[in-house]
């Protein structure tokens, strides 16, 4: 779908007609919008340019007569021809490249939610990452602008020695113990599954995973050929779905998110972690352990991570500074066997030459500073009086309608309707209001009835509209 970030200029003595359709041709002429580029609906371009509706078709229309655009029943309006083409050779059909590309796009409806992210008048509920006032901004800069020194070169190929040193240091407060040599510095958590996904596993391998699941919004396993098959957990545990799974099929690793789980806020308790780790190992089956939340409990510590409990290799422990530190720093990590993180560590190599010196050399400052026990126990300080607040906010509008459970850490609310709804309906409307969701479906693909709420990012006033309005828009479609 093509973008829009123009607007016509009223002051101008051209025509607002004539100013859209001089705006699409420069877009098509300049090469941007290539054949089989779609344009947004009518009524949302006329949204877009801010004019009436009738500016735009007859705008549309031209550009139609002059052979640069055509409208199908179903498919929208498209980019047919350019001027170029028509007085010299096909440029390349781009659009045939970008339908054969090997990675897979996102769903249509997370593609929705990442652009609207990026309109800062949105009410983002969902929203899995710390609001601009908790970030630690001033500590940060103060560590910078005090350095004698800024690494600006790459680093080694499993990142900063230094904040290796200082990584292993850090987990050694979790149990675990993991040397330097056995840790690589990735670009965020992501990254770290996207290595796993091309340097360890086979196409057309399986990778389990318990569903509802962050892992389903995202393709990172199915753009390298990897299969995916959600284990949800009613009757029986998880490892008992595990056993059951492996006795007549294969598969690869088990995807678990133990700690503080998104979308659902869930925590497994010691002696589910003390069953799957131990069923793992039994079967042979390697665990990624994504813990990207751990520091972030707000009454109690979780129980320790299945990687303090490892004593043969089996888990990798993946983790990220996005959710507790700043999410722009891009700083994450794998820790495992050492064969495997040097496998993992060339392909980073071949990836992108290593995760950025300047962001390695901030996080390792502000982990041998200790700028780090001051900065989270005043970020859980925040999130748990956040947290307190939206659940009363839920009382008030939510409690014929909906139910949910207290999250005792991270950033989630796991709100259930007691109705399945219209999810692309609920959010077309919400967005309309200015309000920003991340329904169930992203996680589950036939979820009707879930919504993922972060108390994480939009302000407590926020909060207190949204939730009136959501509350009012989903009994208005139980009638």
């Amino acid at each position: 779908m093509a973008e829009i970030d123009w607007k016509p200029n009223r002051d101008l003595d051209i025509s607002i007609q004539v100013q859209i359709i001089q705006y699409i041709k420069s877009k098509i002429n300049n090469g941007e919008w290539t054949v089989g580029t779609k344009l947004p609906p009518q009524r949302e371009l006329a949204a877009l340019f801010e004019v009436n509706r009738s500016t735009v078709v007859s705008a549309l229309e031209e550009l139609i007569a002059d052979g640069l655009l055509e409208t199908k029943i179903g498919s929208g309006t498209t980019v047919c021809n350019t001027t170029w083409n028509l007085i010299t050779k096909p440029s390349p059909n781009w659009h045939d490249y970008v339908q054969a590309g090997m990675h897979e796009p996102n769903v249509k409806l997370i593609q929705a939610i990442n652009l609207a992210e990026a309109d800062p008048s949105m009410i983002r509920l969902g929203t899995g990452e710390l609001a601009p006032d908790l970030l630690p901004s001033a500590e940060i800069s103060s560590l910078l602008r005090n350095a004698d020194t800024l690494p600006l070169s790459y680093s080694e190929p499993k990142g900063s020695y230094a904040l290796r040193i200082q990584l292993s240091q850090y987990l050694q407060k979790r149990d675990i113990n993991v040397s330097p040599a056995a840790i690589l510095i990735t670009s965020g958590s992501l990254q770290a599954l996207q290595l796993i996904a091309g340097g360890l596993l086979k196409k057309g391998s399986t990778v389990l995973y318990e569903s509802p699941s962050y892992i389903q919004s995202v393709p990172v396993f199915q753009s390298a050929g990897i299969n995916i098959f959600g284990l949800t957990k009613k009757d029986t545990d998880i490892t008992q779905k595990i056993r059951q799974y492996m006795r007549t099929n294969d598969a690869a690793l088990f995807y678990a998110n133990p700690t503080f789980h998104n979308p659902t806020g869930r925590i497994w308790d010691i002696t589910e972690r003390q069953r799957l780790l131990q069923a793992c190992q039994q079967l042979s089956l390697p665990i990624i352990e994504d813990d990207a939340y751990y520091d972030l409990w707000l009454d109690t510590p979780p129980p320790p991570p299945l990687k303090a409990m490892d004593t043969q290799g089996t888990v990798l422990y993946t983790g990220s500074f996005s959710k507790s530190i700043s999410p722009g720093l891009r700083i994450g990590w794998i820790a495992g066997p050492e064969p495997v993180i040097d496998r993992l560590a060339d392909s980073k190599m071949q990836t992108d030459y290593g995760a950025s010196s300047l962001s390695q050399f901030a996080v390792e400052r502000w982990l041998a500073t200790d700028f780090h026990s001051g900065a989270i126990e005043k970020t859980r300080t925040a999130l748990r009086a956040r947290r307190d607040v939206v659940l009363k906010l839920l009382q008030e509008n939510f409690k014929d309608i909906a139910d949910w459970v207290k999250p005792l850490g991270g950033f989630y609310i796991w709100l259930r309707l007691h109705q399945s709804v219209p999810i692309h309906t609920l959010f077309e409307k919400a967005i309309q209001r200015g309000i920003l969701l991340n329904p169930g479906q992203i996680y589950e693909r036939n979820d009707t009835q879930h919504l993922r709420l972060s108390y994480a990012y939009a302000s407590i006033d926020q909060f207190e509209y949204a939730l009136k309005q959501l509350a009012y828009l989903i009994r208005n479609m139980k009638k």
